[in-house]
């Protein structure tokens, strides 16, 4: 790895802050992941691996209707 140095805005150094206190990981690792985003971004290449994406959904604790795959067509577009 190389040693770098860089300058952050006061916002960007909170969220990263942040993003490193909530998913319990280093502020380095955060930048790297960031740096990583949005080079794959910026070749046309974005992509983001399936576990990961559920990794984060399950962090969120979120639920839904449990007859949203039956009826996922009424909570999009309203009882017709």
């Amino acid at each position: 790895m190389i040693r770098t140095q860089v300058y952050l805005t006061d916002e960007q150094a909170q969220d990263i802050k942040a993003r490193a206190e909530r998913e319990k990981r280093r502020e380095a690792d955060i930048i790297r992941d960031l740096l990583d985003r949005g080079r794959l971004i910026s070749q046309g290449r974005s992509k983001v691996s399936v576990s990961r994406f559920l990794q984060n959904i399950e962090k969120l604790n979120l639920s839904g209707p449990t007859d949203l795959s039956t009826n996922h067509d009424d909570y999009l577009y309203g009882d017709e």
